[in-house]
């Protein structure tokens, strides 16, 4: 079998990471403790393999669980030691850099209660926040924010919702909501603007509001100098896909920080990256899997960039639906499997460490005889987050954010505020 690469059309990217979707409200009980925190969530799309990216160097049977496949520490491309026990894929410097920095933590053989292998179920698990598929139409990172009591709102108080292509399930929810997208079109003028708001106030209010955020977050783009320049077929020139996915992924991710940082910007947002689905030619080191990785380290140095100082108050969250299996498949790559890894990230947290209950990769031990087994609940992550660093009402978090989930506690120690 033969993996063909197809690189993405403007449409599925856009689609899959494009859209910076964030709440305009500050949390009061943060603000009252003297902080201006931020929360970022990315999701990677696809099922991350947990394995090859945060390799278990230390587990006498990871060699010969994958052979030649396994990232070592004398590997050709060797990968980057965080522990005596765990090695970082050697395609994210920057995060290794921010994990010796102690604004990283990674949470080793993690998974939602999700236990099929279904991408759309497993989605849909991950971002709203219930036990099975289906069970809801919001997510669960805006019933947080619905619980949240605002102590003021940027922007002058008006009102933020939804626009875009798509809202992912993670932000539907009665929390308003809004988005940005890159440009793909010259705007129309400053004047022509002005006019159509004057029209609709008159005649939809509702809607000349919605213009009103949109010209808001304009603003905040081109001062921030998020717009585009105009180019054929709406995207710079790459020479590759590597760089082409790199460069939108950096992008992404740093408009989503520019806008994060303002004084007068939103404080949380979300955003998904597609592409995780390796199948065949996975390509731990040198292959697909390696390029994504490279594009996921550059987005997290965009965020820590564009940041600036507010990065020392910043949490970036990175989840995927499930992991992928312990053993290659015979085409190269993995398949869809259960327990992976979390990246956290940012100045706000309690870094530098691996938190793993750590199974083993022995056959014996895994989930299944063929995957990770999940040891840790990526809701006690999530919850602990938000708890400490958002100050979200544990109970809140027990019967809202994360229904039915009292059993599950929020890990502790994450962040500095705890």
């Amino acid at each position: 079998m033969t993996n063909v690469f197809h690189a993405p059309s403007r449409r599925e990217l856009l689609l899959a990471s494009g859209v910076l979707f964030a709440w305009t409200h500050l949390p009061r009980a943060a603000l009252a403790e003297g902080r201006d925190p931020r929360f970022l969530t990315i999701v990677l799309r696809g099922a991350l393999d947990g394995l090859a990216a945060v390799a278990p160097v230390g587990d006498p049977d990871w060699v010969r669980l994958r052979g030649d496949n396994a990232l070592t520490l004398t590997s050709a491309t060797p990968a980057l030691p965080l522990d005596n026990f765990f090695a970082l894929n050697p395609a994210m410097p920057n995060l290794a850099r921010m994990y010796r920095a102690g604004h990283a933590i990674i949470v080793h053989a993690v998974a939602s209660p999700y236990r099929e292998r279904s991408h759309f179920d497993g989605q849909d698990v991950l971002e709203s926040g219930f036990i099975k598929p289906g069970a809801s139409d919001t997510g669960w990172l805006n019933r947080a924010l619905a619980t949240m009591t605002p102590a003021e709102r940027a922007r002058g108080g008006k009102e933020a919702f939804a626009v875009g292509p798509v809202t992912p399930l993670i932000v539907r929810g009665a929390a308003p909501v809004m988005s940005w997208t890159p440009p793909k079109l010259p705007p129309a003028t400053q004047d022509t603007v002005m006019r159509l708001l004057d029209l609709y106030r008159h005649t939809d209010p509702a809607l000349a509001r919605a213009l009103e955020e949109r010209v808001d977050l304009a603003k905040i783009a081109r001062e921030g100098g998020l717009t585009m320049s105009p180019q054929k077929g709406g995207m710079p020139a790459q020479k590759g896909p590597g760089a082409y996915i790199k460069k939108y992924f950096a992008d992404s991710a740093g408009a989503a920080a520019k806008f994060l940082a303002r004084d007068d910007g939103p404080r949380i947002g979300a955003l998904a990256f597609d592409g995780w689905d390796t199948h065949a030619n996975e390509g731990a080191a040198s292959g697909h899997l390696a390029l994504w990785l490279d594009a996921l380290d550059g987005a997290l140095a965009a965020v820590e960039s564009g940041m600036g100082p507010a990065w020392q108050e910043t949490v970036v969250t990175v989840v995927t639906e499930f992991g992928r299996t312990a053993r290659i498949n015979g085409t190269a790559g993995t398949d869809h499997g259960t327990a992976t890894v979390a990246f956290l990230a940012g100045g706000a947290l309690k870094g530098g460490r691996v938190v793993a209950d750590w199974p083993g990769v022995n056959d014996v031990h895994l989930y299944e005889n063929r995957d990770l087994k999940p040891t840790t609940d990526l809701r006690a992550v999530l919850k602990g987050v938000l708890r400490d660093h958002l100050r979200v009402d544990a109970h809140a978090l027990d019967d809202k954010v994360f229904p039915g989930s009292a059993g599950v506690k929020p890990m502790g120690r994450l962040v500095i505020s705890a």
